[in-house]
């Protein structure tokens, strides 16, 4: 073995069952990987999980770069960790850098740490690898990278450098995640009203806006300004070279303008109707804690579009089964039976829509089994292939699912459907997924620049003033 780099990264199991692309993701420097991560990849390869689908995609990425070897095969020399095997998954980002080396174990190296040391197997012979490598290699910076946070402290106990893999990472920080609002200044109208034009358009009213300000506008977010006169909330439908426009938004906080039956109840809330109510967008997500209204305003804009408007045939309504304590195991029944117990937000909601004010029984099974009958509750484990044709899909719990298993769920829209993901990043229940790597996150970041496309972040609890004090106190 000759690393050609002064940085090599030893790889851990769990790195590349989260992300095969893992391999492709370090440049110029090189890789190594340990003969216990092979044989961990081909004890998880089998079964229809997203972790037996990365082992896979991983063991098919190790064939293809053993096969463009020149041969005979030289492993002491590694293999050229060519980035256009990814099949464009890493979207050209190591275009313009010579890429590193992929170095296997091809030897019984010796091992430094103590028998007695606590601990599985596999980890301690991946630590064992790692000091090594630094004791045969003492010019070269040997790097541990895993997701298991023990095993990065137990590296950093025996003297190891580890770190998390953060190339999944959307954002550095999840307070800077995009919030699909701002405030504007106080002084807006008296540094951009000489130049604006105004138009009515649909009944709202347009204004075509030039200055500084405009070129950090996103289409589909919502600026808004208040003052003692009169208070300002519109949408940014377009942004041009030097001017956006903008258009005023629908107030839903009236009864006349009431969604369902049901109204907002803060600025947030409004725009979040304004953009499930416009059919020009296809893609929604709300991001907000429990109690912010997320499923309800969702579910009354459906039934609203469904029923009434007749945008869309059926809604659809999705999430990922992981359950926050002990799994209670096999459920009987259909697919729709199977998930009613994960749709409990779904069902305490459509009660509360479903509220009819003629009495009697009669009346009250009537409404609910029109609104069921167009109501379907589908599983993400059989989305796979479909296409929905005018459908209004909200996915729940949006949060817990990979980017990849978004990407899948989202491209499943057809012509005239529109999808929301709802979530709350601060309730991640999915293993190795965070508030920056949660596939949530990475939607919400790559859909605000397209036009067709929203965001809100919802900020207050509206379910009860008991549930807006525990979320606050416990």
């Amino acid at each position: 073995m000759k690393p050609h780099s002064n940085r090599l990264f030893v790889l851990d199991t769990n790195v590349l069952m989260h992300d095969p692309t893992a391999l492709f993701r370090f440049k110029e420097h090189d890789v190594f990987l340990p003969m216990i991560v092979l044989e961990e990849l081909d004890n998880n390869k089998k079964g229809p999980s997203e972790v037996a689908r990365n082992a896979r995609q991983t063991s098919r990425f190790l064939d293809e770069l053993m096969s463009q070897a020149p041969a005979p095969v030289d492993m002491s020399e590694g293999l050229v960790l060519n980035p256009l095997i990814a099949n464009g998954a890493l979207r050209g980002e190591n275009e313009d850098v010579e890429p590193g080396r992929l170095f296997f174990q091809t030897r019984t190296l010796v091992n430094r740490l103590p028998e007695s040391l606590p601990g599985n197997q596999p980890d301690n012979d991946i630590l064992g690898t790692c000091l090594a490598l630094k004791d045969q290699y003492p010019g070269v910076r040997v790097t541990l990278v895993s997701k298991d946070i023990n095993l990065r402290i137990k590296a950093a106990i025996v003297g190891l450098q580890a770190e998390d893999y953060y190339n999944d990472q959307v954002l550095e920080d999840v307070n800077l995640l995009f919030s699909g609002y701002r405030q504007l200044d106080a002084d807006f109208w008296a540094t951009h009203g000489e130049n604006m034009e105004s138009w009515r358009e649909d009944d709202h009213t347009c204004y075509r806006v030039s200055g500084t300000d405009v070129a950090g506008w996103m289409p589909g977010e919502f600026l808004f300004h208040d003052d003692d006169e009169r208070r300002f909330e519109a949408i940014v439908k377009r942004v041009e070279e030097d001017s956006a426009v903008l258009q005023t938004v629908t107030d839903h906080r009236s009864e006349m303008h009431a969604v369902w039956g049901i109204r907002a109840r803060n600025r947030e809330q409004n725009f979040a109707l304004n953009l499930l109510m416009d059919p020009e967008i296809d893609f929604v997500s709300l991001l907000g804690q429990a109690g912010t209204g997320k499923t309800l305003l969702t579910l009354a804009a459906g039934l609203e579009q469904t029923l009434e408007k007749k945008i869309y045939r059926e809604i659809i309504m999705t999430r990922v089964t992981v359950p926050v304590a002990e799994d209670i195991g096999y459920l009987p029944g259909t697919e729709e039976e199977k998930m009613a117990p994960w749709m409990g937000a779904l069902m305490d909601n459509l009660e509360i829509l479903t509220q009819n004010e003629q009495p009697g029984d009669w009346a009250r099974a009537a409404t609910n089994d029109l609104v069921t009958q167009r109501i379907k509750i589908r599983s993400v484990n059989f989305m796979r292939g479909r296409t929905f044709l005018n459908r209004f899909i909200i996915i729940d719990e949006a949060q817990n699912l990979t980017s990849k298993q978004l990407k899948t769920l989202v491209t499943r829209a057809g012509p005239g459907t529109k999808v929301v993901c709802l979530g709350n990043v601060a309730q991640i229940d999915t293993p190795y997924l965070t508030e920056t790597t949660s596939g949530l996150t990475y939607v919400v970041d790559r859909f605000r620049k397209w036009s067709h496309s929203g965001h809100v972040t919802l900020l207050r609890g509206e379910r009860s003033r008991l549930a807006d004090h525990a979320s606050e106190v416990l």
